[in-house]
């Protein structure tokens, strides 16, 4: 693949998966707050889901150009999922004396994500 249209796709998806990740995030802080980061925990379950169903069905042999899969898998979803925001804010509730909910917010995203990841595999492996 020539480097150039490999960089405008991950660009190009990247700008819409930060977007994404940036009208998610408002919402949720204007529906549930900031006591807890629901919208990082959505963004990472939606993130997990979409990444499962895409490369299966891509495994499944569906007809996606290289570039096509760069600009979804490392544009789009790596701007839009944030694994770096996830641990920080699971230690800003370590540093602030809330490890319950540290251990929640943890766990939720480990385990539903899996379980994501793993529902949006069987779905691309299906449909």
């Amino acid at each position: 693949m020539n480097p150039t249209v490999a960089c405008l796709a991950v660009a190009l998806g990247g700008s819409v998966g930060a977007l994404a990740r940036l009208g998610i995030n408002v919402a949720s802080l204007r529906f549930f707050g900031r006591a807890f980061p629901v919208g990082t925990l959505l963004i990472n379950l939606s993130g997990s889901f979409v990444l499962g169903y895409f490369l299966a069905r891509v495994a499944r042999g569906w007809q996606v150009s290289e570039a096509v899969q760069l600009g979804i898998t490392v544009g789009f979803l790596g701007a839009y999922t944030t694994f770096s925001t996830f641990m920080f804010e699971s230690d800003t509730f370590l540093r602030t004396g809330m490890p319950v909910r540290a251990i929640l917010y943890l766990t939720l995203s480990i385990v539903l994500g899996l379980v994501c990841v793993r529902v949006g595999v069987v779905a691309g492996q299906r449909l």
